[in-house]
């Protein structure tokens, strides 16, 4: 069993974390997690409006309060809707300018233009006007790998050509406002004059804009995204990363989070037609019963290290179970330690894809109320849980219930690895009651 370790510790060392650290500090990678992390305030509260707008009470309920609540929702729901509209129905603008603004502070361009050119690009392919009206379908979930594509390209252009040179340069006494207006000029025509021109050709050839035509291929690996072997994998990875001591959480949602933002618009869009919610793996699944506490679903580790016999680990409790309250756990990842500790391996990586598989089959037999909204990541995990499916009870019991789970799983293993230490302790006081008989003597 020490040599499967080490062998797979070796394996992680000199494969996986070379890896894993490139493509975390992949600009591209860092742009695009930029990008959403930018417009994330937008999406929650968008969310959250989503969420006051069809309250959890049943259509039929004769409760003053909620009655009152649905009555007002019904009469007003248009106007209530329009800061959802303008926030989730366009999260498409905030990812582009954010994924822009960001490439363009990795070259040291000015990040406000080059978040413009981002935007402006995704308009020209995104934005196609018929009968003297612009059609929005791709400013919400369906446009963000749109988005993600056209961000990178005018990035990418933009520094291409800053290189090269190939700007209008006006004479130092312009002011640097108006300089900076003349400089992006010839990428904006340079977008124009290949965008536009593309979109139209593939409109051409196949019937469909870029976004739609990009939704077609990619309609495979979406729904692949929202299986169980997909949250699994996911997982996996961002496990290993962690016990690797690299944030893994950041790889694999940068990776998720397109996928994720596509589902839940499909979600909320059948939440406001009063059909079936079509998606189960968003963020929200992720965040309140995988991350329960942070990565390795720790919290409840963090209460049984309260009560723990060894002085070490009962003080790290004392430190981090707050912060886990937050799902801020890394006092405990490294305090205890978990990272790259042999006796914690096997529930570090098993707790989450457990409580995964139970949680994905409570939802798939439609026991546990889906996510039709986006939280903070910081937002304790039962209260999280039920705000994130629309203030439904049933995920609050599922997030509970993963806890006793994860508790279970993690108690024999914190048992043997407390009887090392307290064996350590026990060692390193018995000269101190040498010396002690000693000098009584």
């Amino acid at each position: 069993m020490s040599s499967l370790y080490q062998a797979m510790v070796r394996i992680i060392e000199q494969r996986v974390t070379p890896l894993a650290g490139s493509v975390g500090q992949q600009r591209h990678v860092i742009a695009i997690r930029d990008g959403f992390v930018s417009a994330l305030p937008f999406m929650i509260i968008g969310s959250f409006m989503l969420v006051f707008i069809f309250p959890p009470f049943a259509a039929d309920s004769s409760w003053g309060i909620a009655r009152g609540w649905l009555n007002f929702s019904l009469k007003y729901r248009e106007q209530l809707m329009l800061p959802f509209h303008l926030s989730m129905g366009v999260m498409t603008f905030f990812i582009s300018v954010g994924i822009g603004a960001s490439l363009g502070r990795h070259y040291k361009l000015d990040p406000i233009m080059t978040g413009l050119l981002a935007f402006m690009a995704f308009l020209l392919v995104a934005a196609p006007y018929r009968d003297g009206v612009i059609d929005t379908q791709y400013f919400s979930g369906q446009g963000i790998f749109t988005a993600i594509i056209t961000a990178l390209y005018a990035g990418e252009l933009y520094a291409w050509l800053k290189r090269r040179n190939v700007t209008i340069r006006l004479p130092k006494e312009v002011p640097t406002g108006v300089a900076r207006s003349f400089e992006i000029l010839i990428p904006v025509v340079v977008i124009v004059a290949t965008l536009h021109p593309l979109n139209l050709l593939v409109q051409s050839y196949t019937g469909m804009i870029i976004p739609q035509a990009i939704m077609h291929l990619l309609e495979p690996l979406v729904s692949a995204s929202d299986s169980l072997p997909a949250i699994l994998i996911s997982v996996f990875i961002c496990q290993i990363l962690w016990f690797a001591g690299i944030h893994g959480a950041l790889i694999v949602t940068g990776i998720m989070n397109p996928f994720w933002m596509t589902n839940l618009a499909l979600n909320q869009t059948a939440l406001a037609a009063g059909a079936p919610l079509p998606h189960i793996y968003l963020q929200g699944f992720w965040d309140h019963y995988l991350l329960i506490g942070g990565v390795g679903s720790t919290l409840p580790l963090a209460f049984l290290l309260l009560r723990s016999r060894a002085v070490h680990l009962r003080a790290i409790g004392k430190m981090g179970v707050v912060p886990s309250m937050f799902n801020i756990n890394e006092p405990i990842l490294f305090g205890a330690p978990i990272i790259m500790n042999p006796v914690f391996f096997l529930p570090f990586i098993l707790v989450p894809m457990i409580n995964a598989t139970f949680a994905y089959i409570a939802t798939k037999l439609g026991w546990i109320a889906q996510v039709v909204s986006l939280t903070p990541w910081t937002t304790p995990a039962p209260i999280g849980a039920s705000w994130a499916a629309n203030w439904a009870l049933s995920p609050l019991f599922m997030c509970l219930f993963c806890m006793l789970l994860s508790a279970l799983m993690y108690y024999p293993f914190l048992k043997a690895y407390e009887r090392t230490l307290l064996k350590q302790e026990q060692e390193n006081n018995q000269p101190q009651s040498d010396v002690a008989a000693a000098a009584n003597s």
